[in-house]
């Protein structure tokens, strides 16, 4: 396996991964999010199996021990599996997540406490701003949560808009009917009576590039993506008695 390195919006580096035994033949992307600033952040650390691979492609973008910020969507092996491996490698980083997920796993998982962040507060890494947005159970978990890049208006998605294969880093063409296909096949996301609501808020952003953890990222209609998205779970799975 080998690692890409393209930069999706003005300091924005999608680091990917594609791993041909998952859903095959189509295969499937891991993706991470370097966000550059006089801070580095990390949003998704990747399975400790990857590290090699991701921490090589970091360094390509700026040396490891610059690296500030360790964040991801949720607790899961492919968001924060290699957490520990990036405290040690950045001594001077610091994981950051929603103050739920810090007090139902990270407290105890992480080598070095993290920083726990209130809905909407905005961690300034200098030269980007990046605002913590709970969403709990979207995509899933009750610790979910996203970041949202202000100055360049990008989305960082983690496990929505889920797609296989092994795409251009970037398109402007529909994500939604390849993310319901994916659904369908893994049926990962998690489903509550304001699911379609957590994507309509997102969507009130306005943002001009989702970065998506699995598949292309996507700088196409943003916003009307979001609420399509919405509208898809809720016809084919929410409305259903």
């Amino acid at each position: 396996m080998t690692t890409t390195v393209d930069e999706i919006a003005d300091g924005i580096y999608r680091l990917s991964t594609w791993v041909p035994d998952i859903a095959p033949p189509a295969g499937f992307t891991f993706n991470q999010f370097l966000v550059d600033g006089e801070e580095p952040l990390l949003f998704h650390t990747g399975p400790r199996a990857m590290f090699p691979l991701v921490s090589q492609a970091v360094a390509r973008v700026v040396p490891l021990e610059r690296l500030r910020w360790i964040t991801f969507g949720h607790v899961e092996a492919d968001e924060c599996g290699s957490m520990n491996e990036w405290l040690a490698a950045a001594p001077r980083s610091e994981v950051a997540h929603g103050t739920v997920g810090c007090l139902v796993s990270i407290n105890d998982l992480a080598d070095r406490p993290p920083r726990a962040l209130a809905d909407g507060e905005v961690i300034d890494i200098g030269g980007k701003r990046l605002r913590h947005i709970d969403t709990p159970h979207v995509p899933h978990a009750w610790e979910a949560r996203l970041l949202y890049e202000e100055n360049t208006r990008t989305l960082l998605c983690g496990d929505l808009f889920t797609h296989v294969g092994n795409g251009p880093a970037l398109l402007a063409h529909d994500i939604v009917e390849p993310a319901m296909d994916a659904e369908a096949m893994f049926r990962a996301t998690s489903l509550a009576p304001d699911t379609g609501a957590v994507m309509r808020r997102l969507a009130d952003l306005e943002p001009a590039t989702l970065a998506l953890m699995h598949g292309s990222s996507f700088n196409g209609d943003c916003p009307t993506a979001l609420r399509d998205l919405a509208t898809a779970y809720e016809t084919q799975y929410l409305a259903r008695p």
